[in-house]
């Protein structure tokens, strides 16, 4: 199977008519297939928490589409989006047994500003699906909650082709939406918040973490406030999240205090900027180029209430791409 993506990729990159497994590729289904591609990885990435993930599932879409007759495929839009979805269905449910011998936390993997796919923002609903905080919480929905949820809060999908594309009722559809919803609305508080905000966010609060003391941080933290990290049993996260703003802040300033040891493991020095992930207040360490972790703050009227840091490096290299592909100004810290 990853033979036959490496292939579907070159030839898509190529443009031009050729076979895989004796099968005609014309470049025409070719074009109408890369037309659907940013709606189709954003669906996925939003389905699944995963870009790399998200990648294969468009890719195993496009080898279907490959072999379908497509000249008898009516709506090629639904059909592409039913196929996409139901095979990210499919991963979700062996995903769940992925995950129960995952070494430490879970995150999603972070996108960072600019990233195609993350998708329309054009609405505050589709701006909040795919923040790094709903999409922690999209990871208790049942897989087919989430697809209801996706199709509709974020690709603003009617119930109807949301039914025909689960085949399900449309009265189920529509019970499952707001199922899902409460579910989200129950664990997350809604916070937008501008680009410029979000830097002002983060400068503040690397000003605090980097202060020496506490207690700015404590200031800055929600009391219930809590930090979890993703290492992937790769590199070192603790399993069990910091609860609290006292033990957050403790955390937090230890975190910030440069030493040898940190360098010698990570790599270097690592400077760290200002930036914005999944469309929120984030910060990026990077060394010598590569993204070696994503902090992602969430934020309420009360104050910062969640400090997410991925450290997996499976999970950050499509943000290293992303960074080396970016503007950026001058680092905030160095660590």
């Amino acid at each position: 199977m990853r033979h036959r993506k490496a292939a579907a990729r070159l030839l898509l990159r190529a443009g031009e008519a050729a076979t895989i497994t004796g099968m005609a590729l014309i470049t025409s289904d070719v074009d109408r297939f890369e037309a659907a591609r940013p709606r189709l990885e954003a669906i996925a990435y939003r389905l699944l928490g995963s870009a790399s993930e998200a990648e294969d599932a468009v890719q195993e879409t496009f080898l279907r589409w490959q072999a379908a007759d497509v000249e008898r495929i009516e709506v090629p839009e639904a059909w592409l989006t039913k196929v996409l979805t139901n095979y990210c269905l499919n991963q979700l449910t062996s995903a769940r047994a992925r995950r129960e011998t995952y070494v430490g936390r879970w995150l999603p993997e972070p996108l960072l500003a600019g990233d195609p796919m993350l998708g329309p923002a054009d609405t505050a609903e589709q701006r909040e699906s795919v923040s790094y905080a709903v999409l922690v919480l999209l990871e208790r929905l049942s897989p087919g909650e989430r697809a209801v949820y996706v199709l509709r809060e974020a690709f603003d999908y009617p119930h109807r082709e949301i039914a025909e594309i689960l085949d399900i009722s449309e009265a189920a559809s529509q019970q499952t939406y707001h199922r899902a919803k409460k579910h989200v609305a129950d664990g997350h508080a809604r916070s937008e918040v501008d680009e410029e905000a979000a830097k002002r966010i983060v400068e503040e609060f690397l000003a605090a973490a980097t202060s020496g003391r506490t207690e700015p941080l404590v200031r800055l933290l929600t009391q219930d406030a809590v930090s979890v990290g993703d290492g992937g049993g790769k590199v070192p996260a603790r399993a069990k999240a910091f609860e609290g703003a006292v033990a957050v802040a403790t955390f937090l300033r230890g975190l910030f205090k440069p030493s040898a040891a940190k360098r010698r493991h990570i790599g270097g020095v690592a400077e760290v900027y200002a930036t914005t992930a999944n469309g929120g207040p984030a910060f990026v360490a990077v060394v010598d180029g590569r993204v070696v972790g994503v902090t992602c703050l969430e934020v309420t009227a009360e104050g910062i209430t969640a400090v997410r840091n991925q450290v997996n490096p499976d999970k950050l290299v499509r943000a290293s791409r992303q960074w080396a592909a970016a503007d950026h100004g001058d680092a905030l810290h160095t660590l």
